[in-house]
């Protein structure tokens, strides 16, 4: 949402003042308040006029008759476009709890993930949304066929998202696996599973209608079809979001905010984050394209979130990436009253150390 207001240099530490006391307080802000605990060298009937102007733009409105006021929508969008500073200190904190904490060496990618929106939510006492990362986009790093039974193989796919896919094959009508001991199976996988390797390494699991099977020795061309429909399986496995878990973290100590006291108003948040994450997936994956590089954060604010649910909420988020390319998202959820910058430094933080460390491992 575009919001345009052109403050004077008053009005705009008028409202960079109320909102950190409104987020500070969750109580309207009068213009006393604003005297007693911020230096803003004016009287406080300046500060009612100013506080008065912004509320006719709508920035500021009053919950109810004679209460002091609070940010709206555009005004906290106010207040984040322009007004708030980075947030060193917190940068500084999730850098060191994710080395400290997180252990690559032992962990599997979604324990990692886990992890991270664990220390998220504790440092924030928002809810945290990681998404595993995309296996569309995410490139293989080995490939391998081991004899499971009689007459079948299994093609193992390791992706260098972590993340391992499968698929058993049955042998193909030519391959008599009676004339087969095993010994002589396992070296003509262990020579497929090095052409495999040769020529996808590297690509995406889409790219297999682009292997030359011609390189292939003609004892081996049996195999060649299955082999494709295998691994094309595994891509239109892999094509659509759905194929992409959420991790979810910290929901208790979001809903103990003020804001959701109603009922009705935890129950919609917990349904869609516990049973309809499919409607998250957009919000999630809007810069998670290969097509939208770079790692930005984007922030949607009340009104401005297409879910119903979400819109007493803000929506912090950011892509991690795999060198240039997004293949996974990293958000955070809370009241629209949010300490913003505080969740945009965490957002970035965890975004930049997930593509550092897994661009290098990768590399």
């Amino acid at each position: 949402m575009q919001v345009n207001h052109q403050l004077n240099p008053r009005q705009q530490r008028v409202l960079w003042a109320t909102v950190r006391h409104y987020v500070a307080t969750a109580e309207p802000v009068g213009s006393k308040s604003l005297v007693d605990e911020y230096n803003l060298q004016v009287s406080p009937a300046t500060i009612r006029n100013a506080m008065g102007m912004l509320e006719k733009t709508g920035l500021l409105y009053q919950p109810y008759t004679s209460a002091g006021r609070v940010p709206s929508d555009s005004g906290y969008r106010i207040y984040v476009d322009q007004l708030m500073q980075p947030a060193d200190a917190a940068i500084q904190d999730i850098s060191t709890l994710f080395k400290t904490q997180l252990d690559w060496e032992g962990w599997s990618l979604e324990a990692l993930l886990k992890g991270a929106a664990q220390i998220l939510s504790n440092l924030s006492g928002y809810i945290t949304l990681i998404t595993l990362p995309r296996t569309r986009t995410a490139a293989l790093r080995h490939i391998q066929l081991v004899q499971v039974a009689p007459g079948q193989i299994l093609l193992v796919v390791v992706l260098d998202s972590y993340g391992t896919q499968s698929v058993l094959i049955r042998l193909p009508g030519g391959v008599n696996s009676q004339q087969h001991d095993s010994e002589q199976l396992d070296q003509e996988l262990q020579l497929l599973s090095n052409f495999l390797n040769s020529e996808l390494r590297g690509q995406t699991l889409d790219t297999v209608n682009q292997i030359n099977w011609s390189d292939l020795g003609r004892e081996f061309l049996l195999y060649a079809e299955a082999l494709r429909q295998a691994i094309g399986d595994l891509a239109r496995r892999n094509q659509s979001p759905e194929a992409t878990q959420i991790m979810v973290s910290g929901l208790a100590e979001m809903l103990s905010q003020p804001e959701f006291a109603e009922s009705h108003q935890v129950q919609a948040i917990v349904r869609l984050l516990e049973e309809e994450q499919q409607q998250l997936w957009p919000l999630m994956f809007e810069t998670c394209t290969p097509d939208n590089p770079g790692k930005q954060v984007r922030i949607l604010i009340g009104a401005e979130n297409p879910l119903e649910p979400m819109q007493g909420c803000a929506l912090v988020s950011s892509t991690y990436q795999k060198g240039t390319i997004p293949i996974g998202t990293i958000g955070m959820v809370g009241p629209t009253r949010m300490m913003y910058e505080n969740t945009v430094a965490l957002v970035e933080a965890a975004a930049d150390y997930f593509s550092e460390t897994l661009s290098a491992d990768m590399g």
